[in-house]
């Protein structure tokens, strides 16, 4: 059984941890509105129904209405998000791809366009969402940062989608580290 939803979340130096209470359309409360804000930026995010937020020295704790099923698993998930926020305001995320094919490139066109060669008749330009930023650092690298997680890792999905490694000779756009699992070619006789 997980007991993530139960471990504290440690406050670094220099970030804030807010929470009121959401009130729903019926005047009840709906969830707790967690407001994290950091060196980096800000992030405000909506927790589900019954889960509460206590900040208390230097540390957040989240609770749960009653032990149900549904309450159970939204507990993790909510600490997990709020644990998310905290570091993405205070040292952020990073995705890295690797552009694997001869002649794929990549070119940087500001913090926040990037221009991608991929074996097209056309270039395809790439625009980074609020709070994404690129970085090129060789022709066959790109860096997606951000303090929000999820858009980051959506962000670099959405670019690797644009070329995904093929199985022959392992040609497209990858994360690093990723394994390209290969297939034999055609045997010849």
């Amino acid at each position: 059984m997980s007991r993530v939803g139960k471990a504290p979340i440690s406050i670094p130096d220099g970030v804030t941890v807010t929470a009121q209470p959401a009130p729903d359309a019926a005047g009840s409360t709906a969830g707790a509105v967690v407001t994290v804000s950091g060196p980096q930026g800000e992030l405000t995010r909506e927790l589900a129904a019954g889960i509460t937020v206590n900040v208390d020295d230097g540390a957040a704790t989240l609770g749960r209405a009653d032990d149900s099923r549904s309450q159970r698993s939204l507990h993790g998930l909510s600490r997990a998000l709020v644990a998310n926020m905290v570091e993405g305001v205070s040292t952020g995320f990073s995705k890295e791809l690797q552009i694997v094919g001869v002649g794929y490139r990549a070119a940087a066109r500001g913090p926040s366009a990037l221009e991608l060669s991929l074996g097209f008749s056309h270039t395809v330009p790439v625009t980074a969402p609020e709070g994404i930023k690129f970085e090129v650092p060789s022709q066959t690298s790109i860096i997606v940062k951000g303090i929000d997680k999820q858009l980051v890792g959506q962000v670099a999905a959405n670019i690797r989608k644009l070329r995904k490694p093929e199985p022959y000779k392992g040609k497209g756009i990858r994360y690093i580290n990723e394994r390209v699992q290969r297939k034999a070619g055609k045997a010849a006789k």
